[in-house]
């Protein structure tokens, strides 16, 4: 049984529902809070992911960062070495489904050489008469960039968690290649 450690930089613009996907994650769906302030800065979230079939885990350190910090240096420092990304943007608001290009070049400076997993999220799905991104065009986008694709309404807790689970289980078959890697060498 392995337990691994991944840092995860959680990005989008503001207001697009990252705190909330944050913290009913690390509350298993126990606690969605009807009013957030804007995160100033950044929040750690700190969970542990079952790797399914493996009984292996990923530890998962969630870094929640300010919205509209995008270009700051504070960014540039928290989101040093990341190993997984979760792009949030909002279906109601076609902007912060732009942008979302902006936040992946952004997380991606910061692992030059490598490839980052990540994930893109369409977040507040319950706003059904609001929806501004279709989910074929967050798909296709999402598809082109390497990124596997949810939607989701944290305020229904509606699938939530499930790009928590695909960011743990793609860092673990990660580290299961560079072990095999190894071992070859060895």
């Amino acid at each position: 049984m392995v337990k691994l450690a991944a840092k995860c930089i959680l990005a989008g613009d503001p207001a697009v529902g990252k705190t909330a996907l944050a913290q009913i994650f690390r509350s298993d769906g126990a606690h969605f809070q009807k009013n957030y302030t804007l995160t100033a800065g950044v929040d750690l979230v700190v969970k542990t992911v079952p790797v399914p079939d493996t009984g292996d885990s990923v530890e998962l350190f969630v870094f929640d960062s300010a919205g509209k910090e995008l270009f700051s240096e504070m960014l540039d420092k928290l989101w040093e070495s990341p190993n997984v990304l979760c792009l949030v943007y909002d279906v109601t608001n076609e902007q912060s489904f732009s942008n979302c290009s902006r936040w992946l070049e952004k997380a991606r400076s910061q692992t030059p050489g490598t490839s980052l997993p990540g994930v893109l999220v369409g977040n507040k799905t319950d706003l059904t008469g609001r929806r501004v991104v279709e989910t074929a065009q967050a798909q296709a986008w999402a598809l082109g960039q390497g990124l596997e694709c949810f939607e989701t309404s944290v305020k229904e807790m509606e699938n939530y968690e499930a790009p928590f689970h695909c960011l743990a289980k793609r860092f673990h078959q990660l580290y299961r290649e560079k072990v095999e890697v190894f071992h070859a060498l060895v």
